[in-house]
């Protein structure tokens, strides 16, 4: 069994901004408190010019709400602080926000709900930020929403996919991610392809799932809507970081799959496609659809080097499509953390830092009324495409005719799936074999 949590491959101190890393509680070695960063000579920005352009006076802060430490998606919330830092990082280096500098506020929310809350009321409470970026586990989500509501914050989520986050309809609540609900809908659609399109035999799929605000409704959804396409499902739910799957694989055999679908983050998800190709059952065995944290990709293969022909979902568009907000995002990224390409939530983390810093810019004030109204009218165009809340308090879910889960939700991130088709290739070379619009190859359907 393997499970390993990867760190950032080499360290790096953002331009012109100042970081600085905070819990709550007892430190333990894997949420220590980091000083703040400040510039170096080795960080993009940060010649005598540039320097002589750092925004003086008190700074603007801004919640990056992100999990760095177990049981939470450690690669995931590591590439999104990442991207986040970036985008602090370019908005100081072009003046900063409203004159003054901005601090990019990082807290370790470990995945795990109760902590979640607790560090999003630290952040407001007392770290003094003006709104809040991030989010990667729903169940995460859907405690910080109250939090932030309670306080009158703005925060945006950029990976949190549960449909209540937004349709409660808080005015402080933002999100750039998918809504769960729609995915699911694109999964069966998928699979469906694969059986009526490709020539896969799908008759039955295995849904692993962990019992979590994402893994229980997003296992509902698709299994209702696999029952009415005509696919029978099995449903096993395990806990947010398990590690050890071995009862849960032979249950799995014995049910005799046709597709097996991962809906475990973060490195749970590793450990489950590794032991079942251990095991015979894995994505070089029968059809797997691997969770997204897959599109990590040195963390995957390291991990998972037995994931070859792994169908991985990927937020955001292909990248033939890139527009230029995505390809300068990429290659600040690459060179920052040695990494070939971006993970999803890389991009949208980054890009819920940018919407926030223009909404602030457009508003010109820190007040967080200012700041929520400036974002329903907001007009962002960044590396996931163009960004827009249309439904807000001027054209209600009721008004608009649609379901509440539309509340200042952005109505369009792209949704692909790549397959990996040889071992060891980067995420963003990967085969895009789903929706036919963007496919760049046939898929290969293993064990048929």
């Amino acid at each position: 069994m393997r499970f390993t949590l990867f760190g950032i491959k080499r360290a790096f101190a953002a331009a012109l901004i100042t970081l600085v890393i905070v819990g709550c509680g007892p430190a333990s070695p894997a949420t220590e408190e980091i000083q703040p960063v400040s510039a170096s000579s080795e960080a993009n920005g940060s010649t005598a010019e540039n320097r002589s352009q750092r925004p003086a006076g008190e700074s603007i802060r801004i919640g990056a709400l992100v999990p760095l430490s177990a049981p939470g998606s450690v690669v995931g919330g590591e590439a999104m602080r990442d991207a986040m830092i970036i985008a602090a990082a370019e908005i100081n280096a072009n003046g900063g926000l409203l004159g003054r500098p901005v601090e990019l506020i990082v807290v370790d929310s470990e995945g795990l709900p109760e902590r979640g809350a607790s560090v999003t009321e630290r952040l407001i409470s007392q770290e003094g930020v003006v709104a809040i970026a991030g989010g990667y586990h729903s169940s995460v989500g859907v405690v910080a929403k109250e939090v932030a509501h309670d306080y009158g914050i703005p925060i945006v989520f950029a990976n949190t996919w549960n449909d209540t986050i937004t349709s409660v309809q808080y005015p402080q609540v933002f999100r750039i991610a998918p809504i769960s609900s729609e995915v699911s809908a694109i999964d069966v659609k998928f699979m469906q392809w694969l059986r009526d399109e490709a020539g896969a035999r799908l008759e039955k799929v295995v849904l692993l799932t962990e019992n979590t605000d994402y893994g229980i409704p997003a296992a509902e959804d698709t299994a209702r809507l696999l029952s009415e396409a005509g696919i029978e499902s099995v449903t096993f739910g395990v806990d947010i970081g398990t590690q050890d799957f071995a009862g849960i694989i032979e249950r799995v055999r014995a049910e005799e799959p046709d597709l097996i679908m991962s809906l475990a983050t973060g490195e749970a998800s590793y450990n489950f496609a590794q032991q079942s190709a251990d095991a015979g059952l894995g994505p070089q065995d029968v059809p797997t659809m691997c969770d997204h944290v897959a599109l990590e990709s040195d963390a995957f293969w390291t991990n998972v080097p037995d994931g070859n022909y792994c169908f991985v979902r990927r937020i955001g568009l292909p990248p033939q499509l890139y527009n230029d907000a995505a390809h300068s995002f990429l290659a600040e990224y690459e060179a920052r953390t040695g990494k070939e390409g971006a993970e999803s939530y890389a991009f949208a983390a980054y890009d819920a830092v940018r919407v926030i810093a223009q909404a602030i810019d457009e508003a010109g004030t820190t007040d967080a009324q200012a700041i929520i109204a400036a974002l329903e009218e907001i007009t962002y165009e960044g590396a996931l495409g163009t960004i827009t809340f249309p439904i807000n308090s001027r054209n209600s879910p009721e008004e608009a005719g649609v379901d509440p889960k539309w509340w200042h939700q952005f109505p369009d991130p792209a949704v692909t799936v790549v397959q990996y088709q040889q071992e060891g290739e980067d995420s963003v070379g990967a085969t895009v074999v789903y929706p036919p619009t963007y496919r760049t190859g046939d898929p290969v359907i293993v064990g048929q």
